[in-house]
């Protein structure tokens, strides 16, 4: 086992910590908040967006706390600028989740019954691609050797949700229940937005992967 952290960055690590939690909540309320568009519950769509908003600020707040500590009390310089990478991109898994749920606010898509376990289900891939990576953070600063494990998870999540949501887009597209070719477009759209979510975190694992061979080199 190798550890990033040592006694003296125990406040560093626990702020760590803190903003990981934030990252796995947001997805958690992404899922919730689709979930609750899909059964037509606004009440409760409305409060898993504005938590994930709030969630979304306190992530932020984190992040600068922690690039705060890092440059002044001259924290593990060896890997400071991985560690700031890092977490700068997960934030990033945050803000999708957040401006997802915010357009789904805005534009509220008219799904049919019949694709909304579709679109539940790619929700639902997002998410676990997102709590992969987060498991896969949390190793990289205690257990550097289990962070390939977690990477290859989120790989196959994103896969799976790049072939669920190719399947979504024929059934949207070839859909006789919906003769409005704009109204098809608009739905595709949220397809690809719950989708990316998925994509921003492999693309985060993929970076940790690098930094975590760095690491062990």
């Amino acid at each position: 086992m190798i550890k990033l952290f040592t006694n003296k960055s125990k406040e560093l690590q626990v702020s760590i910590d803190s903003f990981l939690d934030r990252v796995e909540t947001s997805s958690l309320l992404f899922l919730e908040g689709i979930k609750a568009y899909l059964k037509d519950q606004p009440e409760r769509f409305e409060k898993y967006r504005m938590d994930t908003s709030k969630l979304e600020s306190e992530a932020d707040n984190y992040r600068r706390d922690i690039k705060y500590k890092l440059y002044t009390y001259m924290l593990i310089p060896e890997s400071r600028g991985d560690v700031l990478g890092l977490l700068e991109t997960m934030d990033d898994v945050v803000d999708v989740a957040d401006r997802v749920l915010q357009q789904f606010s805005i534009e509220q898509p008219q799904i049919p019954d019949y694709l909304r376990q579709d679109f539940h289900d790619l929700a639902e891939l997002s998410q676990k691609a997102v709590d992969a990576l987060v498991n896969g953070a949390r190793a990289f600063f205690t257990q550097i050797n289990l962070v390939n494990n977690f990477v290859n998870k989120v790989h196959f999540y994103e896969h799976e949700a790049d072939q669920l949501e190719v399947s979504l887009k024929r059934k949207i597209f070839q859909c006789i229940d919906v003769p409005q070719f704009s109204r098809k477009v608009h739905m595709r759209h949220f397809a690809e937005q719950i989708a990316m979510l998925s994509d921003e975190a492999e693309s985060v694992a993929e970076r940790m992967a690098v930094y975590a061979i760095k690491r062990r080199i």
